[in-house]
């Protein structure tokens, strides 16, 4: 049971991960590649949409693995590639049948819970906002021209007021204390979803070397 719940976690934290991804490129896109200003709510259903889509996801792969459980009953003789399973076999896909289930409520779950979209929305405007501070801060830095010498001035001067936007300038004295929390705690969600691919990665090459021998 705890190797199934790790596994569950850690698929519950790279589809996370993979939902906030989503959510800051559409935040860079509607803020700065089209003008728009941020809105919560907006970003709160693409969240929404992003953990459904991982959930639906996580059910295919349930699905395959449960057709991959019933080929392979029965199965004795010897597999010609990674994915030809076997007798022997059964036990392990029904397991990750189960776990990618789980996985999918969980998900579902989470895109249920207003709570848990507006942290993750906060996240992936923490990180855009870290995207265009870098940018910015990384042109300046290299180039270091005054306004009339640099003949990108116009737009890069437009594509900072949009900037702007992202912080919310009107109510960040009131909200800096809480962003600040926001940010340290996705920071530490985003650090664990890392860990998480990573181990799970690291599992997966284990698993299919396994297999090949």
């Amino acid at each position: 049971m705890g190797k199934s719940a790790d596994a569950i976690a850690e698929g519950v934290a790279i589809a996370t991960s993979a939902a906030r991804l989503t959510v800051k490129n559409h935040i860079l896109v509607g803020t700065i590649a089209q003008g728009g200003s941020f809105d919560v709510a907006k970003y709160m259903n693409d969240a929404h949409e992003a953990l459904l889509a991982l959930a639906a996801e996580s059910e295919d792969a349930a699905e395959l693995a449960n057709k991959l459980r019933k080929r392979a009953h029965g199965r004795y003789s010897d597999p010609h590639g990674t994915h030809d399973y076997r007798d022997r076999d059964v036990r392990n896909l029904k397991k990750r049948a189960k776990q990618s289930s789980a996985v999918a409520d969980r998900l579902r779950e989470m895109a249920d819970d207003p709570e848990t979209l507006r942290f993750l929305v906060e996240a992936a405007r923490a990180a855009a906002w870290g995207d265009v501070a870098g940018n910015l801060q990384s042109r300046l830095t290299v180039e270091a021209m005054r306004p009339d010498e640099d003949p990108d001035y116009d737009t890069m001067r437009e594509a900072r007021m949009q900037a702007l936007r992202l912080v919310d300038l009107q109510a960040l004295a009131s909200e800096q204390r809480a962003r600040k929390k926001n940010r340290e705690k996705a920071d530490k969600a985003a650090e664990k979803a890392d860990k998480a691919a990573a181990k799970a990665a690291e599992r997966e090459e284990k698993r299919a070397a396994k297999q090949l021998r």
